[in-house]
């Protein structure tokens, strides 16, 4: 693990500076919103079913939340200081099977659960429009520690789920003890999608554009298994994974929502199709691009094949207790995987910070 560290304390009063067209014109992968939800109260205990085994994870868990029965793992002592880990886009919980055991052996209680759309979560109503807006997407961890009667947690994420990550800290940041987030502050609107790119830029985004068609929709119906090999390949093009890997995590992407979320997200990205009425007021402040107050360290890898902000164009965005990690050995977008102790660790330090 080699990495290269930037890091301050917080002051007070920080300004933030305006970005680079691009760094904007980035954000459109990042959007807006989280939806309402109620503190939790330490009431009853939550019912949760065990269900069938799932690998390095052992049984995988379901709880109804929200809108949601989701799965999810759980690793570590069941009293331990709460950590949720959440997966991104066209990948699935098994991101974190090599750092889960890292933060158990340290004592905390490790969450992944699986996202709207993938592996065994399931909307409790078939009338549900399936939303893969992001606001939702955030709203969902809200509802996950709600329904598990979870107060405060470390929050760390990569890709769609570090996009989460943001959001719950920005919104509720009394429920974030500390964030570890992979490519930093993700969190964008439609408005910023609007503004083109310079054409190298514009070819990184081909599936976004891919997506907004019927034809995309269909081909990535058709050949999900390739196309999100492929994200993996490009996205990672210094890992090696193998067949495996892929396979145990493109298990995932069968659930029958899976399609339906990922070109809604990708469409509404592009103002080509309206969130829901209910995550509208929290859009409205999102866009307002807000800061993140709880200590938080970002990380990137040096190989990173996808779409991201550079870290200079986001860096005061965090106003609290804030570090910045470069990862170096080849490592690309799905840095938990490739490059697990680093990320562990990230997630001890910041809960440190």
């Amino acid at each position: 693990m080699k990495m290269n560290v930037l890091s301050r304390k917080s002051e007070s009063g920080r300004r933030f500076l305006a970005p680079t067209m691009l760094a904007v014109a980035l954000m459109q992968f990042g959007v807006l919103g989280a939806a309402n939800a109620q503190a939790a109260t330490p009431t009853a205990e939550p019912a949760v079913a065990k269900v069938e085994s799932h690998d390095s994870f052992g049984p995988l868990k379901h709880i109804k939340a929200g809108l949601l029965n989701v799965a999810y793992a759980e690793v570590g002592p069941a009293d331990g200081p709460v950590v949720i880990l959440l997966h991104g886009w066209p990948y699935d919980i098994h991101s974190y099977s090599e750092v889960a055991p890292l933060l158990a052996a340290k004592g905390y209680r490790v969450l992944i659960p699986y996202a709207r759309g993938y592996g065994d979560t399931q909307f409790l109503s078939e009338k549900t429009l399936r939303n893969g807006q992001p606001a939702a997407l955030a709203s969902d961890v809200i509802d996950f520690m709600d329904a598990l009667k979870i107060k405060q947690a470390v929050l760390g994420g990569y890709d769609w789920g570090a996009r989460s990550a943001d959001i719950v800290s920005a919104l509720w940041p009394e429920r974030v003890k500390a964030l570890v987030s992979v490519s930093g502050y993700l969190i964008g609107n439609q408005a910023a999608g609007k503004n083109p790119l310079p054409p190298k830029a514009e070819l990184q985004w081909w599936y976004q554009f891919y997506f907004a068609t019927d034809r995309g929709q269909a081909g990535y119906e058709k050949n999900r298994h390739d196309f999100a090999k492929l994200i993996w390949q490009t996205a990672s093009p210094k890992w090696s994974f193998d067949d495996a890997t892929y396979d145990r995590s493109a298990a995932a992407l069968n659930n029958p929502d899976h399609v339906a979320i990922t070109v809604f997200n990708y469409r509404w990205r592009l103002d080509l199709v309206k969130g829901e009425p209910q995550y509208e007021a929290l859009e409205q402040k999102l866009a307002t691009a807000p800061s993140i107050t709880v200590p938080t360290i970002t990380m990137e890898g040096d190989a990173n094949g996808a779409p991201h902000p550079a870290a200079e164009d986001y860096a005061k965005r965090f106003t609290g207790k804030y570090e910045y990690r470069l990862i170096n050995g080849g490592i690309g977008h799905n840095l938990p995987q490739e490059d697990p102790q680093a990320f562990a660790k990230a997630v001890i330090d910041a809960d440190h910070l």
